[in-house]
């Protein structure tokens, strides 16, 4: 298994081509081609999965379709028996500039907590099999969960990381509050959470450090649905979309 892992990151290193965008990726799915995502296997054995985010456009936000996809590429990867290792990359630009706000906008919060929103997205968290992050790029918010979620991260120079969803009226709701403190410690975390402010890749590696997680992710859940009862995360969304600034009320 650490031949694996260290196969990747081999990969990883070596190519010019990761985190940048696959111009030829091998699609390796049974059901026809992904919408948001490139699949292919690596290695000199293709015994390494690569799934690309592939929303140049919105810089790899993570819409629904998205994250059910990586979901079912996850489950592809982890049933095959030659692939031991497993990478998620984005682009140069963003490894994933957040959740998509304009799917979230409008959702309430009987919709969120009784549907247990975002709940699909930790598959990424329970692999049995190594789950690397090359990142470069903003990797805020929802790419900032994402990235966590996976067990390895390998960073880019120009790697960006942040929890802004405080400037949206709102908490973290996929694991930020959550693995945040046990990568870069508390008092970045806070710092992270209540400003809204980046981090540099060097800057996040300096402060590291491991806990266990599962009651908190269970309490920030329900927390990140109760913001969806309030008027300023619903204010705080649609200034996103409508490009303007927040009027926020504390309401």
């Amino acid at each position: 298994m650490s031949f694996l892992c260290r196969r990747a990151a081999l990969l990883l290193r070596s190519s010019t081509t990761a985190p940048a965008v696959l111009s030829t990726a091998r699609l390796y799915c049974t059901g026809g081609r992904y919408e948001h995502i490139l699949v292919e296997k690596r290695g000199e054995q293709n015994n390494v999965g690569f799934i690309q985010l592939n929303r140049p456009k919105a810089l790899n936000a993570l819409c629904d379709g998205l994250m059910r996809e990586v979901g079912q590429a996850l489950d592809s990867f982890e049933a095959d028996n030659n692939v031991g290792a497993i990478v998620i990359t984005g682009s140069d630009r963003a490894f994933a500039a957040g959740a998509d706000i304009k799917e979230m906008q409008n959702r309430t919060f009987q919709e969120c907590y009784g549907g247990n929103f975002l709940a699909h997205w930790n598959r990424v968290s329970t692999v049995k099999k190594p789950v690397i992050a090359a990142v470069n790029g903003f990797a805020l918010g929802g790419g900032c969960e994402l990235a966590m979620m996976c067990d390895i991260i390998y960073a880019g120079e120009k790697a960006q990381f942040g929890q802004p969803e405080i400037l949206l009226g709102t908490i973290p709701g996929a694991g930020g509050t959550q693995r945040l403190t046990r990568a870069v410690g508390k008092s970045l975390a806070m710092e992270m959470v209540l400003t809204g402010d980046r981090v540099s890749a060097q800057e996040a590696k300096q402060s590291a450090f491991e806990l266990t997680l599962a009651e908190g992710n269970r309490l920030e859940k329900r927390l990140f649905h109760s913001t969806f009862a309030t008027e300023d995360r619903k204010e705080g969304m649609t200034a996103f979309v409508e490009k303007r600034k927040a009027n926020f009320t504390d309401s």
